[in-house]
């Protein structure tokens, strides 16, 4: 009859058939039938529940510790909140039987496997020695030492007394002591174990290769490689990596072209070193090189780069080129670079694409991917979509919020932003300086000037947060804009900063907008000392003289500029056409069809000089 029990064990499918089972082992009296019970329990704990599971257990009158350990491996590995009070539970439930089972080496290796608190770590660790096994039991030894390991700081001064006392050690108890003491940075007792070893794995020379790159000692790390008698392709990712790690790209470059055979985490690790100091052309060198080799992290690797360096058109590409190839799926961190690109751009089109593409393929919409949709929506216009993945996210952090204040104080929505940071305070997110930047900008936009005061009151007072450069900026720009002008220079010079250019900027803005001759000549004071090459400042300025009939200032303003050879940066307009955007400046002639674009161009003129004469000539 076990036999046939056992057989309809394996076979349960369903939580029925299982309970139905588990009637036949009752109705046969076969409860304490410890090959039975150990196979129900791991079956119970899968299909219905470890409450159910423990239950079974408690209801037999002769349980195996077999039968304890098997249940204390199934809490662990359901990995919940609540796994190591449910392990203890079960360890708790073999003492109260008085121990008619004593636990074994493999009952503490599970146990030990639970915690990272150094409190109960020392309490298993007492158990361990009162049922008598101390650490001569190599297997709990190192569970000994990996929890101690975990709990970092003085869990490193027990491990090393465990260590010590621990009668046999294997190459898993050197390595394991090797790891904590490079990850608590005490590298020299690392080298000292290492050199005492009696015999080291491939893991335990990779382990101190990685443990000293980790610690800032390459020129150690490359030494310990050098001395390897064999190396693998771990050994030779670890050093390379280090390298980059620690920024020296031509010893990771000089050690990538010794490696017999080029690893796809070598040459991936190599491109994201050229990325990382901005060299395109040898990042997209290794990109080709590659070939069916690229993984998902070459092409995040490569679109990034492209997107940091603001070729966003060839970003673009390389994502359709991606999708086309099909043999990496784009990921999350793909998703948000193309965003970001099609953000820059403007590309609507582009990007819409991209979130036809998260759904039909139903992506997780998660917080950092959420906010780009939102920031790229925004972005190109469509700020009733950016509102609606907003609505979406059931996650949203501080960035999320404050991503979608700007956006709605950008489009002009200035109350509907206010009235949003205000929801976020209800829901209980508390503030940072961004947000305040987002929402002071809010006041600024709306001209909203006894909101954007009582708001940097707040932010004062109510939340600690001492203003920025940007937070003055966004309330003196509110302030000059409303006309008040003297409040503006009482908050200039309140700062405990120097105001920046930026914010002098703001003032000559304002002397212009109401015509205030005495504060021109304060603030043009001021800028000419803090920014007397700035362009854009000194065109205002120059522009600013002209208007309020100080013509000899404009003409040496003028006549300054061309001396020094200061010029304003031209502004630049895009437009989408198809896949692609183009961009102009003014006098452009970068473009490939500028002599087409030019003759429209004059052709328009004349029809405009043309219309205009005609009403001139109708009027008159």
């Amino acid at each position: 009859m076990e036999h046939k029990i056992l057989h309809f064990l394996h076979n349960c499918k369903t939580i029925n058939h299982l309970k139905q089972t588990h009637l036949q082992i009752l109705i046969n009296n076969l409860k304490n039938n410890n090959f039975l019970l150990q196979t129900l329990i791991t079956l119970s704990s899968n299909l219905i529940s470890l409450d159910y599971a423990f239950n079974v257990l408690q209801t037999s009158n002769s349980p195996h510790i077999i039968a304890y350990n098997t249940l204390i491996k199934c809490f662990i590995g359901s990995h919940t909140n609540l796994t190591t009070h449910n392990a203890m539970s079960v360890y708790k439930e073999m003492k109260k039987r008085e121990f008619v089972v004593f636990p074994n080496s493999f009952t503490f290796t599970f146990l030990l496997k639970c915690f990272d608190s150094l409190d109960v770590g020392r309490m298993i660790h007492g158990e361990v020695l009162k049922m008598g096994f101390d650490v001569s039991s190599v297997f709990v030894g190192n569970m000994l030492l990996n929890l101690y390991g975990k709990c970092g700081g003085d869990g490193v001064e027990f491990a090393g007394k465990v260590f010590d006392e621990m009668p046999v050690r294997d190459i898993v108890s050197w390595n394991t002591m090797i790891g904590m003491c490079m990850d608590c940075g005490e590298v020299g007792q690392a080298v000292r174990l290492f050199e005492a070893m009696p015999e080291r794995s491939d893991v335990t020379w990779n382990s101190v290769i990685t443990g000293l790159a980790k610690n800032g000692k390459m020129e150690y790390a490359r030494s310990v490689f050098d001395k390897m008698p064999e190396r693998n392709e771990v050994s030779w990712n670890c050093l390379i990596s280090g390298y980059l790690k620690a920024g020296d790209l031509r010893n990771a470059e000089g050690l990538f072209n010794e490696m017999p055979v080029k690893s796809v985490v070598a040459c991936t690790a190599i491109l994201s070193g050229y990325a990382s100091v901005g060299d395109v052309e040898s990042v997209r060198k290794m990109f080709d090189w590659m070939g069916s080799k690229r993984n998902v992290v070459t092409w995040n690797a490569m679109i990034s780069c492209y997107v940091n360096k603001s070729m966003f058109d060839e970003a673009l590409s390389l994502f359709r080129l991606m999708s086309v190839d099909g043999r990496c799926k784009p990921d999350q961190i793909t998703l948000i670079s193309v965003l970001s690109a099609c953000a820059h751009l403007g590309s609507l089109e582009n990007g819409k694409w991209v979130s036809f593409y998260i759904n039909k393929n139903k992506i997780n919409l998660t917080t950092p991917l959420g906010n780009a949709l939102i920031d790229m929506f925004a972005k190109c216009g469509d700020i009733e979509s950016s509102k609606t993945v907003f609505n979406q996210m059931s996650n949203k952090c501080i960035i999320t919020w404050t991503t979608m204040v700007s956006s709605l104080a950008v489009h002009g929505m200035c109350k509907e932003a206010l009235a949003l940071f205000n929801t976020m305070c209800v829901h209980g997110t508390k503030p940072d300086d961004v947000m305040f930047i987002a929402v002071l900008s809010a006041c600024n936009h709306g001209g909203l000037v006894n909101e954007g005061k009582t708001l940097f009151n707040q932010m004062v007072h109510n939340y600690g947060i001492k203003p920025q450069i940007e937070h003055y900026g966004c309330m003196i720009d509110l302030l000059a804009r409303s006309g008040d002008l003297d409040e503006a220079i009482r908050l200039t010079e309140s700062m405990d900063m120097e105001p920046n250019a930026v914010i002098w900027g703001t003032l000559i803005g304002a002397c212009k907008l109401h015509g205030n001759r005495k504060l021109f000549e304060y603030v043009t004071k001021k800028v000419l000392v803090q920014e007397p090459s700035n362009a854009s400042y000194l065109t205002s300025i120059t522009n600013l003289s002209s208007s309020i009939g100080r013509w000899q200032d404009a003409l040496r303003f003028r006549r300054e500029m061309r001396e020094e050879g200061i010029e304003k940066v031209p502004g630049c307009s895009s437009i989408q056409i198809g896949d692609n955007v183009h961009e102009f400046v003014a006098r452009d002639t970068r473009h490939m069809h500028r002599s087409d674009i030019y003759e429209v161009l004059e052709s328009l003129n004349g029809h405009l000089w043309l219309q205009s004469d005609f009403e001139g000539w109708c009027m008159g």
